[in-house]
């Protein structure tokens, strides 16, 4: 697809010109991003994703946001390693519902070598039944994102949830520079990267927008950005944050989809809480991946049947669809 002259791929944004851009008149934003949109992806299409818990909860971590960390009385029992077949399961039935992207999170630190070699033949399973594959484990050094390379996988997800200024807010086990560490590991191993932020944690747009340069003046742009909204759990120290205008957070998506026009953009955690017309703006300004499926790691997604039916409302197909049907 032709890349539009108005907007080149770029790696040396600036933060008054990203505020600029958050700063448009919200119906000549939408409509520039999704000029940009278009000049990058196929119309009317969405890229679907289907996320497994495959080791939940007892992180030593204290990110606040998160109901798997040890720090925080949630009521989440936690579980040990899936086996190998029981994950090979669910991506099955994630392949026969329509995801083409298997995603596996397991809440370590980081992981250790035992476990990698478990998640290795994971990764091996869900190759083999043609879907693209996705894990976030935590941190990773350089010859644990080559050993998952090796074993097959696609993408690594490891977000930077909000901007390096904010960010000593919501964590303090581990700092901005270890998670730029992974995914500058992650890139040298040759996994393309999946990582975005989260809203809803009491930043600012100025957080909001520090966060998507930081995104956009990597020396690769990720190839997945999934922005999130907050799900506020009980027992976590976010449990009582304020809602986000929902304006603010397609104001997200759009600035989103113009920094970084070749990237999927996608609508990830607190979908379970937006309306049909929330995500449809959503779209509208350049997401096109969603996470799909009746659960995120361990709070709710909303459900399959529902899904299908905003979709099919939109005119949106699954990306793949036509092709997988027309056996290619």
């Amino acid at each position: 697809m032709s890349e539009p002259l108005s907007d080149p791929i770029r790696h040396d944004w600036s933060l008054p010109a990203v505020q600029a851009l958050f700063a448009l008149p919200f119906m000549d934003l939408i409509l520039r991003a999704q000029r940009v949109h278009r000049a990058h992806h196929e119309p009317n299409t969405v890229q679907m994703s289907t996320l497994l818990s495959i080791k939940t909860g007892a992180c030593p971590e204290d990110c606040a946001y998160c109901p798997q960390s040890v720090r925080y009385e949630t009521g989440l029992a936690p579980e040990a390693l899936m086996e190998v077949a029981a994950v090979r399961e669910c991506a099955v039935r994630a392949k026969a519902a329509g995801a083409t992207r298997f995603c596996m999170g397991a809440a370590y630190r980081s992981p250790k070598a035992r476990d990698l070699q478990v998640i290795g033949h994971m990764i091996r399973e869900v190759r083999a039944l043609g879907l693209e594959s996705c894990a976030t484990l935590g941190m990773l050094t350089p010859g644990q994102a080559r050993e998952l390379k090796a074993a097959g996988l696609d993408y690594y997800n490891h977000n930077l949830d909000t901007s390096s200024e904010f960010y000593g807010e919501i964590i303090s086990t581990r700092t901005y520079q270890d998670r730029l560490d992974t995914l500058q590991a992650v890139r040298a191993a040759g996994l393309k990267v999946c990582c975005g932020g989260i809203l809803g944690m009491g930043e600012t747009q100025i957080d909001r927008a520090q966060l998507l340069r930081t995104l956009a003046n990597l020396p690769q742009h990720p190839e997945s950005v999934p922005i999130n909204q907050l799900v506020r759990v009980r027992g976590t120290p976010l449990a009582d944050a304020p809602n986000v205008d929902p304006f603010d957070f397609v104001r997200t998506i759009a600035v989103a989809r113009l920094l970084m026009p070749r990237a999927h953009v996608r609508l990830s955690a607190g979908r379970e809480a937006m309306s049909d017309e929330l995500q449809a703006l959503c779209f509208l300004a350049g997401a096109n991946s969603i996470f799909y499926g009746e659960k995120l790691l361990t709070t709710g997604n909303p459900d399959v049947a529902r899904d299908r039916q905003l979709l099919a409302r939109l005119g949106l197909t699954a990306e793949g669809h036509e092709a997988r049907r027309a056996g290619a």
